[in-house]
């Protein structure tokens, strides 16, 4: 009888690794590898190029590092982060954040300074079977997407992840300006309420004992409404650099994005993110086309933007 082969379970090694690095340590990293022996090498843009054993390292003008060949992995771990950057970002997540892997929800919101579209709250459940996905396929929290094609498919690589669930909560333009008089127009009570609510659907689906809230209050708005036995809510600011908190961020985005497409296409008017001036303009001009009480249907009211434009339209 023919063995069968005995396949390596263990998560393939990574051979390209890229980073921003800023002058000052790439001066370091340069300094390095000259005095560790490094061979120079010219690369067309780069400030400079070395091969190594294993690896090639360079450090281009734009000020993107990439680094190259089956030695990556050690050469990151080794050189990069203990030596010159400081920070631990390939191969010591689980050793440095191990509560990453631990079954826990993440929450997070979009469209709340933006004047056109709704307030959206999600919330993901997660694994560290997930969480090692979204790390090997370099899940980034909403705010480092560059673009919504990327952010629609991230957000759907999110929700075909095995075990992973995925609830939102938003409400229709018209329904947001009224729930923002019924919550005392305090837009922060009304966020926890919403966060609370796609929170308790993602948990009903699935219970874990604790979540990571982005922190938006140093008040625990969101605990108060909360009421899950063996349920903790924790939070932070800057907690997108949880994973399980990232893929809700995209989430949120996501739904937002669905959500001004939507609205786009019933005013006629590409809406765009944002309050600023070119913002405003387009408000005017739907104040204008449609009449001002026609704002509530595309607009958060209570934005000052919305008022200005309000007032230009009617001069």
């Amino acid at each position: 009888m023919a063995k069968k082969k005995i396949e390596d379970l263990g998560p393939k090694k990574k051979t390209i690794y890229t980073k921003e690095l800023t002058q000052e340590q790439a001066k370091k990293l340069d300094s390095w590898l000259d005095r560790h022996l490094f061979a120079p090498f010219n690369v067309d843009y780069a400030a400079f190029a070395y091969k190594g054993r294993d690896v090639n390292v360079v450090f281009y003008k734009s000020g993107k590092l990439v680094i190259q060949g089956k030695g990556t992995e050690e050469f990151v771990q080794f050189v990069l982060e203990s030596e010159r950057t400081g920070t631990p970002e390939l191969g010591y997540e689980r050793i440095g954040h191990p509560e990453w892997f631990e079954a826990h929800a993440g929450v997070d919101e979009s469209g709340k300074g933006d004047l056109f579209g709704p307030l959206v709250s999600a919330c993901v459940v997660a694994d560290g079977n997930a969480v090692q996905k979204w790390l090997d396929d370099d899940l980034k929290e909403s705010k480092r997407v560059s673009s919504d094609v990327a952010a629609l498919s991230m957000a759907k690589k999110i929700k075909n992840t095995p075990g992973v669930v995925v609830k939102v909560s938003y409400a229709s333009m018209e329904k947001y300006n009224a729930l923002y008089i019924k919550f005392g127009r305090n837009l922060n009570r009304m966020l926890a309420w919403m966060h609370a609510s796609a929170i308790t659907s993602a948990l009903n689906e699935r219970h874990v004992p604790w979540g990571m809230l982005d922190q938006f209050t140093k008040q625990p708005l969101v605990q108060k409404q909360l009421k899950i036995p063996g349920f903790e809510l924790k939070m932070r600011t800057k907690a997108e650099s949880d994973p399980v908190v990232a893929a809700a961020s995209i989430i949120a985005r996501a739904t937002y994005i669905y959500a001004m497409q939507k609205l786009s296409s019933e005013c006629g008017i590409q809406l765009l993110k944002g309050s600023g001036a070119k913002v405003r303009e387009q408000a005017v001009e739907i104040a204008k086309r449609f009449g001002a009480d026609s704002l509530k249907k595309y607009a958060k009211l209570h934005f000052k933007t919305a008022a200005e434009a309000i007032a230009q339209a009617g001069e």
